[in-house]
């Protein structure tokens, strides 16, 4: 494993440009798409009188479609271009473990998190504004999401928040690495893996944390919904997670002795 530091002109290259691109557009899309389900499934419960407060069994399954499947699509569309990160951890773990090259995933993260503040502000530009309801945005107990079901001996439910967007961003991402990463993987299922893995992560978790796992998905919303409530979990979790994930199958499973 060897890390890739530095900035050198050949790391700006045309091809690197339209990989950022890639990234760029599918995030941006991810986002929107998703935010957009949950800002539609939570106004027809505001409409219908069911009210917000606790996420109903269709909601749950109705925003974990809208990002699994969106993913799913995405990854399959960008896959050969940039290696379909869609997401700022999965892009730190390629970094850290020397898959991509920092100067290059520093330039993907830029683009995703930009993509991300767009795509959430054009959600916002067409949702009338008393159906905005935060845009998506994630938080512990200050949305409509969580219901209140962390272990408040972990910080106030903070630690118990940290620890589930760790573990849930370490299985996203360990799948990464085994189908998309890893040379001896199923690359041709990758994007369905991947999406799978984000789909069961969003039906487990919804109610804890959000089930965010992409702290572009969490930042875009809560910037243009100006919501910071526990944003920094939604950074620390998934990047912790995702370091771990990256290193545990760098050095258990891909620097192995041929077989």
């Amino acid at each position: 494993m060897a890390i890739q530091l530095g900035f050198q002109p050949e790391d700006f290259t045309l091809k690197t440009w339209r990989a950022v691109a890639a990234e760029f557009i599918a995030t941006g899309l991810f986002v929107f798409l998703g935010t957009a389900t949950v800002v539609v499934a939570r106004a027809w419960l505001v409409e219908t009188g069911s009210g917000t407060l606790v996420p109903s069994s269709g909601f749950v399954i109705a925003v974990a479609l809208g990002h699994g499947l969106a993913l799913v699509a995405l990854l399959a569309a960008i896959a050969r271009i940039s290696g379909g990160h869609i997401n700022p951890a999965v892009t730190f773990a390629a970094a850290i473990t020397g898959k991509l090259k920092v100067s290059t995933a520093a330039l993907y993260i830029g683009g995703q998190v930009a993509a991300a503040i767009l795509g959430s502000l054009l959600l916002k530009g067409v949702i009338a504004a008393p159906l905005e309801l935060g845009l998506g945005v994630h938080g512990l107990g200050s949305t409509s999401e969580p219901l209140l079901l962390l272990e408040d001996q972990l910080g106030d439910g903070a630690g118990a928040g940290l620890l589930v967007e760790g573990v849930l961003t370490f299985a996203l991402v360990f799948v990464v690495f085994a189908t998309a990463i890893d040379r001896k993987g199923p690359a041709q299922i990758a994007p369905a893996a991947i999406g799978l893995m984000y789909l069961v992560g969003q039906l487990a978790a919804i109610p804890l944390t959000g089930a965010s796992m992409n702290p572009a998905r969490s930042f875009g919303p809560a910037v243009a919904a100006n919501i910071w409530t526990d944003q920094w979990i939604y950074w620390l979790g998934p990047l912790i997670g995702a370091g771990v994930a990256g290193i545990v199958y760098e050095f258990v499973f891909l620097q192995r002795e041929d077989e």
